[in-house]
């Protein structure tokens, strides 16, 4: 048994052709043939029913599982040894908000793949919690989100400190006052970000702690659609102060400061305890921790 036979089953489970899986692989049909063959008499049973269309019998399916973890195992092999010798390179899947992803990652990436060509980066967006889910079961390599939650099989590092503000649009009653309270709220019409973003929970545990209920018209999944959502004029909102630093800016929306609100929150990177970094991911981890907040917090 080799890897390119584990290679030929797994393609050929994905196209359901040994012609298909041919053309893919760069072999003949034949040699394709011979490769399942050579596996089948190896162990002793039929792997791949070979009537129209093409299917896996259930050992062909117990085999595959197997393959695909001898497979991982193998690339994870091939990466370890490539990083003893080459410049950092490889594939990061980043988790992050889409506040987050809109305000910093442009200025951080921009740089990091000027440095390094090599390495590749795709971008998740998704809640807090779901980026602290998905790092615990390696499903992303690495999160950058607000650190609320703790967890103990996860590293953490913070960043930067963002705060949560009340915006209106400039046309709103409460846009000619730059202060007020949490009381002076309670029956303004609120958009909201939905329930499990941790946005969202930071603000309904500060209405909980106030005993204020909010009059809420309509809960949105991110900060983007919420900022458009208030300048509309449909109702204001609380939301990271960053993710609203260029509407500010050119005046669209106006931050109005409620004194109980005003309480920094760390936002940082998360990966997860124990695992193995490559190379790519020691370099990015390495090059973030030490960027200065100001690198975060930029107007650019």
């Amino acid at each position: 048994m080799n890897m390119n036979q584990l290679e030929t089953l797994l393609t050929i489970s994905k196209t359901m052709s040994f012609r298909k899986a041919g053309e893919i692989l760069n072999l003949t049909q034949p040699a394709v043939s011979a490769q399942i063959k050579s596996l089948e008499d190896e162990f002793g049973t039929i792997l791949i029913d070979r009537n129209q269309p093409v299917t896996l019998t259930d050992s062909g399916k117990l085999f595959l599982e197997h393959a695909e973890k001898m497979l991982r195992i193998a690339s994870d092999l091939k990466q370890r040894l490539s990083d003893l010798h080459l410049t950092p390179q490889g594939h990061i899947h980043i988790g992050t908000t889409t506040s987050i992803a809109m305000q910093i990652l442009p200025r951080v990436l921009s740089y990091f793949q000027d440095q390094f060509p090599l390495i590749k980066t795709t971008i998740h967006s998704m809640t807090s919690s779901q980026i602290m889910t998905s790092v615990e079961n390696s499903q992303i390599d690495i999160g950058i989100t607000y650190l609320f939650e703790k967890n103990q099989a996860l590293e953490t590092s913070v960043l930067y400190y963002d705060t949560f503000e009340l915006i209106v649009s400039t046309h709103h009653p409460l846009s000619r006052f730059a202060h007020l309270s949490i009381e002076k709220l309670r029956n303004i019409p609120f958009i909201m970000l939905s329930p499990e973003t941790a946005g969202r929970r930071f603000v309904d545990q500060i209405f909980k702690s106030y005993d204020v209920t909010p009059h809420i018209v309509m809960e949105l999944s991110s900060s983007e659609e919420v900022k458009r959502m208030v300048e509309l004029n449909l109702g204001v909102a609380i939301i990271s102060k960053l993710s609203v630093a260029d509407e500010l800016k050119h005046g669209t929306l106006k931050m109005v400061k409620v004194n109980e609100l005003d309480i920094t929150h760390p936002v940082g990177v998360v990966y997860k305890s124990g695992r193995y970094l490559n190379s790519a991911m020691q370099q990015f981890l390495r090059d973030l921790k030490g960027m200065p907040e100001t690198q975060f917090l930029g107007s650019e």
